[in-house]
């Protein structure tokens, strides 16, 4: 494999190399690194199968996918450079494991939102759904990238009351955006800061079941 992010894959029990199964690619917050996230994702990890990708610069006691000039000012040649590093790597990873191209998830948190945001604006029928936690979407995104989700993303966006990195309209400015691109955008805004709550954690995972088990079942339908 030539790409040189380090990541973890968990697959599910009695995984079948014939058999098809929905993915999610876990993205972790500045800082953080692959591991939190696959423990995130854990209760999922009987039906998907669960990648969780380390980001490429060294921060703290930690990683991450690009270094900032200020909050909410991210260093542009180290952003994009993450954004296509993580685009070949999420087609990469398609090719190798049993991954059903009709149901390619990314969950991240904070920057791993950010990162999951712009992935799934400029990778079209390539990424399914998100789920985007405490993030934003850069300017330079907005309106410099060629963006061309796929009218059938589903996306759950959430945002804390109290996030004191990020406000809470950063939330509400991701779900009008991503709304004005696709009719299938979720938005929970949440009592709490930069985190991930025991209400959203339960959210999530719903999202994720049902969303996957839906696609499933309406691309059997038109194959049958």
């Amino acid at each position: 494999m030539s790409s040189s992010y380090i990541h973890e894959v968990k697959l599910p029990p009695h995984y079948d190399k014939n058999k098809q199964y929905p993915v999610i690619f876990a993205l972790h917050g500045m800082g953080s690194d692959e591991r939190d996230m696959l423990q995130l994702m854990e209760p999922l990890s009987s039906n998907f199968i669960i990648i969780a990708i380390r980001g490429p610069l060294v921060q703290g006691g930690g990683y991450a996918y690009f270094h900032i000039k200020s909050i909410g000012n991210p260093i542009r040649e180290l952003y994009d450079a993450s954004v296509q590093g993580l685009q070949h790597l999420i087609l990469e990873l398609s090719a190798q494991y049993a991954i059903d191209p009709a149901r390619r998830y990314i969950v991240g948190f904070s920057q791993g939102a950010i990162m999951a945001m712009t992935l799934s604006l400029i990778m079209g029928d390539a990424i399914k759904g998100i789920v985007a936690m405490s993030g934003y979407i850069p300017q330079f995104v907005k309106d410099e990238y060629t963006l061309q989700p796929s009218p059938n993303l589903s996306a759950l966006i959430s945002h804390g009351d109290q996030d004191h990195l990020f406000p809470l309209h950063l939330g509400e400015d991701n779900a009008a955006f991503f709304r004005s691109h696709t009719d299938h955008v979720t938005y929970m805004p949440y009592r709490g800061g930069h985190t991930v709550t025991p209400e959203l954690y339960v959210k999530l995972q719903h999202f994720l079941r049902t969303d996957a088990q839906v696609t499933a079942e309406d691309t059997k339908g038109m194959n049958e």
